[in-house]
């Protein structure tokens, strides 16, 4: 089945790589491009996407109002930042908007193909540098929740990417055993994303950064 991707970026050149890359692979497709965020606003409602991929600083609406418009009126649809910057303000503000992820512009073609196929699916995708920076930081609640074993199973396997499909089959349970699990822990960590659960899986030590990390 193939993903459908809007790019969504200021820069013509970006776009063009952008869409020549993902042509290289057929499950890959884009189906229309922004050059600024409330384009990619409209786009999204219009076209549905999978998966934006989302630049942070354009103009008309920056990316993070962008990534919070289409979350909250388009759930369905996950946005994954693309920039260039790594701000500590920028990677904050857009996860707390929803993103599932955030890479850097200079992740490489095979690890950026990955992480699209893996955020479409809703998995957390961080690139290794800013995954570093927001566990150094402490951008997560700082009291330790209570967690029971079971959710601190599903918590380290959900950092690791895992779909809740794939959680259920790796501990032997439910699907929506696993969706109530997911509900549970975000409310306890007082987290509003499964990204920033997975950030607190790796602050407190359950999972190490590179098992997240997309370079």
């Amino acid at each position: 089945m193939n993903i459908r991707i809007l790019l969504a970026d200021d820069h013509a050149m970006v776009r063009q790589g952008l869409r020549a890359f993902l042509g290289l692979s057929k499950d890959l497709q884009t189906v229309g491009e922004a050059v600024d965020g409330r384009q990619a606003v409209d786009l999204a409602h219009q076209l549905h996407p999978d998966l934006v991929l989302m630049d942070l600083l354009m103009p008309v609406l920056d990316g993070v109002s962008a990534t919070a418009a289409i979350r909250r009126e388009l759930p369905e649809v996950e946005v994954l930042a693309l920039t260039g910057y790594l701000e500590d303000h920028l990677i904050a503000d857009a996860l707390h908007a929803g993103a599932v992820g955030y890479l850097l512009k200079d992740t490489d073609a095979e690890d950026l193909q990955r992480a699209v196929r893996a955020a479409a699916a809703g998995q957390v995708q961080l690139s290794s540098a800013v995954a570093a920076r927001l566990v150094r930081d402490g951008h997560m609640p700082g009291s330790p929740p209570q967690l029971t074993r079971r959710e601190e199973q599903v918590l380290v396997l959900l950092a690791r990417g895992r779909a809740n499909g794939q959680i259920a089959r790796e501990l032997h349970i439910a699907p929506q055993t696993v969706k109530t699990h997911v509900s549970n822990i975000l409310a306890k960590l007082n987290s509003q994303s499964r990204t920033q659960a997975a950030l607190y899986a790796m602050r407190v030590g359950l999972v190490p950064i590179n098992e997240t990390a997309t370079s």
